[in-house]
């Protein structure tokens, strides 16, 4: 597996990873699957446990992007960001092959192929190592949807939104209904909660940053779902 190590946000389908070093931890994506899913190594850097968000697909890929060498991180979680079946394919083949404990929220966990270890809900945390991630429930895209927040002591905030949001808008809902509660939640959640330098990190596709999306939150809420 090819790392590139200037980071962008950008990663071709099938192409190599990018990684990006924080002083705390590596945050490592990768595209798989036929549906552009992207997957996310974190790895502490004083541990080397890491932590993978949505083992969507390919489980080689990933096996190779965890590494094969004895200096190898440990992938210690895995957690589902939401339901749908292209953000867990793997799942089952990389929990198993890692021993690896896996998460997700209550709402969302009974169409998962593994049972999570651990439910977790709005304002829990979740570890990498020494690093800690905070789960906020999205809801909406589906009921269970979760976003994870690591807070970097040394630079911004990084967010790790599933499908919940991307460049553009919020992510697809099916009635108003939803619609209006997922964009309550990400005004709310995130827009209301976080600076404008917080980059985040979607389920699909390139990354943004809350700045940048900011000025189309009327947009969206006018164009509905």
């Amino acid at each position: 597996m090819n790392v590139v190590e200037s980071y962008t946000g950008h990663v071709e389908p099938g192409g190599d990873a990018a990684r990006r070093t924080l002083e705390a931890l590596t945050i490592t994506k990768l595209s798989v699957g036929p549906m552009d899913n992207n997957v996310y190594l974190l790895v502490c850097r004083a541990t080397n446990e890491a932590l993978l968000v949505d083992a969507a697909n390919d489980p080689e890929r990933i096996s190779d992007l965890i590494g094969h060498a004895d200096d190898r991180p440990t992938l210690r979680t895995i957690v589902t960001t939401h339901q749908h079946g292209d953000h867990w394919q793997a799942l089952g083949a990389v929990a198993g092959a890692n021993g690896a404990y896996t998460a997700a929220h209550p709402a969302d966990a009974d169409p998962l192929p593994v049972p999570p270890d651990h439910l977790v809900e709005h304002g829990d945390t979740l570890s990498v190592g020494d690093a800690t991630l905070e789960v906020i429930h999205l809801r909406g895209h589906t009921p269970g949807s979760i976003a994870l927040l690591y807070r970097d002591p040394s630079g911004h905030p990084h967010l790790f939104t599933g499908d919940s949001l991307f460049p553009g808008g919020v992510g697809k809902t099916n009635s108003e209904e939803e619609f209006r509660s997922l964009l309550a939640d990400v005004e709310s959640r995130v827009f209301g909660e976080l600076p404008d330098e917080t980059w985040f990190y979607p389920g699909h596709g390139d990354d943004s940053t809350l700045g940048a999306e900011r000025p189309k939150l009327a947009d969206w809420r006018n164009r509905g779902w």
